[in-house]
């Protein structure tokens, strides 16, 4: 099987992981979605292909709202993907969320976000649809349950097989950013129903959808969202960016992990 790994915040403490002495390549995709290639990285992980993509590029300077997420999941689609796993840096808002430092696999989203490139049915460039082996013509795709069901159960057991607590469900609320949330926004996300906070996981999921590959997301709680940190002995709570320094690679051995697990699990199953 051929596995679509993307990756986010964290992606720089990234190496290969699957079999022992895997190789390692590299391979540029063209797609009619974006001027330059998409460089893809690719190695052999359990029987597997496992094809990644650095989503904020190779030096994760792109900001979530100038991600190029339909040249991405095209190239990927292109590339002979069979299903999706994201990887993704979060804020947690409720308990359900998750403390900093662990895992939860969201089974929905609300998406915030503006301005971006969501469809790859923009009425302007049908025959890309065709190229990619989808319908000319314009497609409504359901999205009552945009995360996977299937693909969201292996990863839970492949939590298991690693050893790894994870939150089963929740919701994540999609923003704008790249600068981060207020704490009032925070509070508003709460009474929508979220429980994490990203800013990656629209349009991407939605255009897996349209493409018709299989998509769910393991997400990384790096940080209590804004307003949220404990408040010590002096009245002060741990800002968002120290948080980000202890967490990050915590969360991204984890999420790396289950991944792997993921790729262990035998392909009938996945």
């Amino acid at each position: 099987m051929h596995i679509g790994l993307i990756g986010g915040t964290g992606a720089g403490l990234f190496s290969p992981l699957g079999d022992s002495g895997c190789v390692v390549e590299q391979v540029q995709i063209q797609t009619a979605f974006a001027i330059d290639p998409v460089v893809i990285t690719e190695w052999q992980a359990y029987g597997h292909r496992v094809l990644f993509i650095p989503r904020h590029g190779p030096n994760a300077q792109t900001p979530p709202h100038k991600v190029n997420y339909r040249a991405h999941i095209a190239a990927l689609k292109q590339a002979g993907v069979e299903q999706i796993i994201a990887l993704n840096a979060v804020g947690g808002i409720t308990a359900a969320g998750g403390a900093p430092g662990t895992l939860t696999i969201p089974d929905q989203y609300i998406d915030y976000t503006y301005g971006r490139e969501h469809t790859f049915y923009d009425g302007q460039q049908m025959q890309h649809c065709a190229d990619l082996g989808l319908s000319e013509s314009l497609q409504h795709v359901e999205c009552n349950r945009p995360l996977d069901a299937a693909l969201r159960s292996a990863l839970l057991q492949a939590a298991v097989t690693a050893g790894i607590g994870v939150s089963a469900a929740g919701t994540c609320a999609v923003m704008q950013g790249p600068r981060l949330e207020t704490a009032a926004e925070i509070n508003k996300l709460e009474r929508d129903g979220c429980d994490v906070v990203g800013m990656t996981l629209a349009p991407e999921a939605g255009l897996a959808a349209e493409a018709g590959l299989p998509y769910a997301c393991i997400a990384g709680v790096v940080n209590c969202a804004a307003g949220r940190a404990p408040i010590d002995g002096e009245g002060q709570q741990q800002s968002i960016h120290e948080q980000l320094d202890e967490w990050v690679a915590a969360c991204m051995t984890c999420l790396l992990y289950t991944s792997d697990a993921a790729d262990e699990e035998d392909s009938g199953d996945l």
